[in-house]
């Protein structure tokens, strides 16, 4: 126990003498989801910057004008004489697309000819050009059948009759767990946590192989009674109670003081955060077991780290990924907690439904103690190669 007490006070001691510590531990994590929730607090991106080419200058085509600004979703900036000058603002970024309304549209179209409506989004940015194709779509939608009901009308047909002929059958959209359709409620929790676990692991990595890199391992092991358990234990013990502070802060911001919702118990989203720092240490030590050199270390866990916000399925579904790509979502402690947030905060399903996750990030810090006598001969025998 004394050996124990021991290795505790002189990581603490580290922990202090180096600010990296607390940049790593505490304010990149908080920073990250204070950005997100700034970011995406509209909930779903709006007024995006579009463009209107009229070319027709005619009642009807004002009126489609008039439909375009009263969209949410769009932001009207600027009015083109050409599609030219249009195409132009969509090169200099000054709009994500543009609605062209051509010429003699409403002479065409009350006269029984087929006029044609146009509009162009820039998916160079695909956010801001699907919102306008969304918004562009729609009022073009709604003007095809403003025009045919106008046409039936003046042909004779019975104005109560129109409705039916033009849309036949009524759809009714239900989006089930997120009805707002609330982007910060789906991404803040995802893009936060992962990045707290890739730091989790950075931070793991340097905490380790600083002391190979320095020449103080042997002393590290000697303070811990020469057992490498132990070492690690006292090691990542102060890191894990920083760790689950900072994450019970950055769950409180999300579900607490942004009033995110949860359907399910936040009691075992906490738990499953909890075991996610654990997780995402074990993967660490198993990477310095694997490879007991700063440099390499470091690269391995930051490009597995960054590649994870990819191939967890936070953007793109696993199940559509070619299988040897989908096969490293499943070595990545923060694809189960993703997977439980899911479950809890959002569908609200029960920990039946995840206790195969939890199980899973409950094994990675087992997994680092196979390769530990391997890092306690690199320990014992500190070699830095730059």
């Amino acid at each position: 126990m004394n050996s124990f007490f021991s290795g505790i006070r002189r990581e603490i001691h580290r922990m202090c003498s180096r600010k990296m510590y607390i940049f790593g531990m505490v304010i990149v994590p908080i920073f990250t989801v204070v950005f997100f929730l700034d970011l995406l607090s509209p909930g779903l991106p709006e007024h995006v910057p579009t463009a209107v080419v009229d070319l027709d200058h005619s009642t009807m085509s004002r009126s489609v004008t008039r439909s375009l600004r009263a969209l949410q979703l769009l932001d009207i900036c600027k009015d083109a004489e050409s599609y030219d000058q249009a195409l132009d603002q969509v090169r200099a970024g000054e709009t994500f697309g543009f609605f062209v309304i051509p010429a003699n549209f409403e002479k065409d179209a009350l006269g029984g000819n087929t006029p044609t409506l146009e509009y162009y989004t820039n998916m160079t940015y695909f956010v801001p050009g699907t919102l306008s194709f969304k918004g562009f779509k729609t009022v073009a939608v709604a003007t095809a059948g403003g025009v045919v009901q106008q046409t039936l009308v003046s042909m004779g047909v019975d104005p109560q009759n129109v409705a039916s002929i033009i849309q036949p059958v009524v759809i009714d959209q239900f989006p089930l767990n997120n009805p707002w359709m609330n982007y910060s409620y789906y991404l803040t929790p995802s893009f936060s946590m992962a990045t707290l676990a890739l730091m989790i692991m950075l931070m793991t990595v340097f905490s380790i192989t600083m002391e190979i890199k320095d020449g103080t391992s042997p002393s590290w092991l000697a303070t811990n009674g020469g057992s490498m358990l132990q070492a690690i234990v006292t090691k990542l013990l102060p890191q894990t109670v920083v760790f689950m502070a900072v994450s019970l802060f950055m769950l409180w911001l999300m579900f607490g003081f942004s009033a995110f919702p949860m359907n399910g118990s936040l009691f075992w989203l906490i738990v499953a955060t909890f075991l996610l720092v654990t997780a995402s240490q074990g993967f660490a030590v198993f990477v310095c077991s694997v490879v007991p050199n700063p440099r390499l270390s470091f690269s391995l866990c930051a490009l597995f780290g960054i590649l994870s916000f990819s191939f967890t399925g936070f953007s793109f579904p696993v199940q559509s990924m070619y299988g040897g790509l989908a096969v490293f979502s499943w070595l990545a402690p923060i694809r189960y907690w993703f997977l439980i947030y899911i479950n809890e905060g959002l569908d609200g399903v029960g920990l039946y439904y995840s206790r195969f996750y939890f199980v899973a990030l409950i094994l990675f810090p087992f997994v680092a103690c196979v390769l530990l006598k391997r890092l306690r001969k690199a320990c014992l025998n500190p070699v830095y190669v730059p």
